[in-house]
């Protein structure tokens, strides 16, 4: 029983903090990213040339159970923490959160919001897991790596990312330009609702007010913390992000289907008698 209530965290966590970049850091979240890239190349080539339906009930799975994950976590804080009012600090308005409403979108929708969806999944969704495991300082630094707070955002980032990895190996993204900006605009709202969040509850949502031990300490320091600069600069690199993504997505996929040239006719000479 002790056991259990060190690992979810009730009256906090009595081991120190292995800290961010240990091995155990990298051990642990490498694992969940092997994982990960494992699932969605093994069930993503199971389902490559499967019927739309097919390849989207594991889709609806990862919507279920990363959605299933993320409530269970809010209620867990809100009973450990005293605070009925704790989930106001884990709205999805973290740039990997959005992955908590856009994959059941682009599971459950259907047309041209399905698509473009699937498209942000697929952009985003391994950004958001490999941020949301090497790059997560602000969690590793704090907790002990095996406690409940960490293997929740682990499983839940990785989630994220097999969702991202399994939409292109299974061929379900789309990734034309024309939803380029849908995507700046299901990206924008989100930033609006964070911005607007953060000022109202004094938070850090989408890390727009600054890095908190993140690699958007980079920009934060560049700027000098400046409070207007370094939010633009954060979504302008996600708009560059998003157009990067698809440019360089629609080159590679242009190269690997280009016809091989056909030889003119006139170069191809009849056989001659001693090759017949």
């Amino acid at each position: 029983m002790s056991i259990l209530k060190e690992f979810f965290g009730f009256g906090g966590y009595a081991r120190e903090p292995e800290g961010y970049m240990s091995w155990q850091h990298l051990a642990f979240v490498s694992s969940l990213v092997v994982i990960m890239i494992a699932l969605a190349t093994i069930i993503g080539l199971h389902n490559k040339n499967r019927d739309l339906k097919r390849k989207n009930r594991t889709l609806i799975v990862a919507a279920l159970l990363i959605d299933s994950l993320e409530l269970f976590k809010i209620v867990l804080f809100c009973i450990r923490g005293k605070d009925p009012m704790a989930w106001l600090y884990d709205l999805p308005l973290f740039l990997c959160s959005i992955q908590l409403i856009t994959i059941p979108l682009a599971a459950f929708s259907k047309g041209r919001l399905k698509e473009v969806s699937l498209d942000f999944v697929f952009i985003f969704g391994i950004l958001g897991a490999l941020a949301g495991t090497y790059g997560a300082g602000q969690n590793y630094a704090c907790y002990p790596v095996l406690c409940f707070d960490n293997v929740i955002s682990g499983i839940t980032h990785t989630i994220a990312g097999f969702s991202s990895l399994y939409i292109v190996i299974s061929g379900m993204a789309s990734m034309k330009k024309r939803n380029i900006p849908f995507c700046f605009a299901i990206l924008s709202a989100f930033c609006v609702a964070a911005y607007g969040a953060n000022h109202a509850l004094d938070y850090n949502y989408m890390f727009l007010m600054r890095g908190d031990g993140t690699p958007y300490d980079m920009i934060y320091n560049l700027v000098g913390g400046n409070a207007i600069a370094y939010p633009i600069l954060v979504v302008l690199l996600f708009y560059i992000y998003i157009t990067a993504f698809y440019l360089i997505y629609s080159a590679a996929t242009r190269k690997k289907h280009r016809p091989a040239r056909s030889i003119p006719e006139e170069t191809i000479s009849e056989p001659t008698m001693s090759h017949v």
